[in-house]
């Protein structure tokens, strides 16, 4: 039952965001709010990290499953993408590590400022 309840709250948070991408005119993802609002719960100790800590880590384990159908819908549209080719792989690349280097840094500032992270 533990698992159930921390992932409903999981899924809470992520609907609660979904709402506010419907009910806010803005270019930003419900998942976008649904990660804002659970960094502010766990921030200000509303949710506490071991409430949903053994879900999260499942998730995360099983996060590259996550990737199947976007990859399925690339080699689906890949006519469709065959004119810009070139150029989609530059962008690809280009935000990879743009991505992969604000991550890294980030997560050093805030070990820095936390001490080093617990697990």
């Amino acid at each position: 039952m533990k698992y159930i309840g921390e992932f409903c709250i999981i899924i809470l948070i992520s609907f609660i965001g979904e709402a506010l991408n419907y009910f806010i005119p803005l270019p930003i993802p419900g998942s976008v709010y649904g990660l804002a609002i659970m960094l502010f719960c766990l921030c200000t100790k509303i949710i506490k990290l071991d409430n949903i800590k053994t879900t999260a880590k499942f998730i995360i384990e099983i996060m590259p499953l996550m990737f199947i159908p976007a990859g399925v819908g690339l080699i689906t549209s890949y006519l469709d993408l065959q004119p810009i080719i070139l150029e989609v792989t530059v962008i690809v690349i280009i935000t990879t590590i743009l991505v992969m280097a604000v991550t890294g840094v980030v997560c050093q500032l805030l070990t820095k400022k936390n001490g080093e992270i617990n697990e």
